[in-house]
């Protein structure tokens, strides 16, 4: 049986998502801030692109620890809903974030198994292709900022496709955090674990 004393992380989903939205919103006036002064350098752009960009930083590290709290904590009831599922260590699910090469494809696979672990209701298609869009927004918004920054340094079109691609992958990231909180609370509230069918 499940304990019924353990809960989905609802406040935590819902900091970390006002987190990541506030910091997707700051880093649109971020990167104009900075386009502005590679564009026309003052001292009160220098002065004000660097407030900005403090600001979208502190924004941004409040997102990723509110986030991995949030996936640890995740994580810990798909393992308690799904014992014998492939569930990553609490280690690695957020060691993996900050490990070269391995950040652009593990921690997706890390999501989509806490998401499967997390109850029945799971929509094989539907969620795991949330989980996708968000993924694909974000590592190409990754790549369009870094590509843009060295081929075209203060072009409004990378600028634009680049935040519109941050805000996406905000915004998708805020339904995976519902949708996979969503689906822990309903199991948490049931009298059973998510359980294998050869149970008899």
């Amino acid at each position: 049986m499940t304990s019924t004393a353990r809960k989905a992380p609802w406040i935590l989903a819902r900091f970390a998502q006002a987190a990541i939205a506030a910091a997707a919103v700051a880093d649109v006036f971020r990167a104009a801030a900075v386009r502005d002064h590679y564009l026309r350098p003052t001292d009160a752009s220098l002065h004000k692109s660097g407030f900005i960009s403090m600001v979208f930083v502190n924004l941004m590290t409040l997102a990723i620890v509110l986030f991995l709290v949030w996936l640890v904590r995740s994580r810990r009831n798909a393992q308690e809903l799904s014992p014998w599922a492939s569930v990553p260590s609490r280690g690695w699910t957020i060691g993996a974030w900050f490990i070269p090469v391995v950040n652009f494809f593990v921690p997706r696979q890390f999501v989509l198994n806490i998401g499967r672990a997390s109850s029945a209701s799971w929509e094989q298609w539907r969620d795991t292709t949330l989980v996708n869009l968000w993924w694909v927004a974000w590592i190409t918004h990754a790549v369009v900022l870094g590509v843009g920054g060295r081929v075209a340094p203060g072009s409004m079109a990378f600028l634009v496709v680049a935040e519109a691609l941050m805000i996406a992958a905000a915004v998708l990231l805020g339904l995976v955090i519902e949708r996979i909180t969503a689906l822990q609370s309903a199991a948490l509230g049931a009298a059973v674990p998510v359980a294998p069918l050869a149970q008899a």
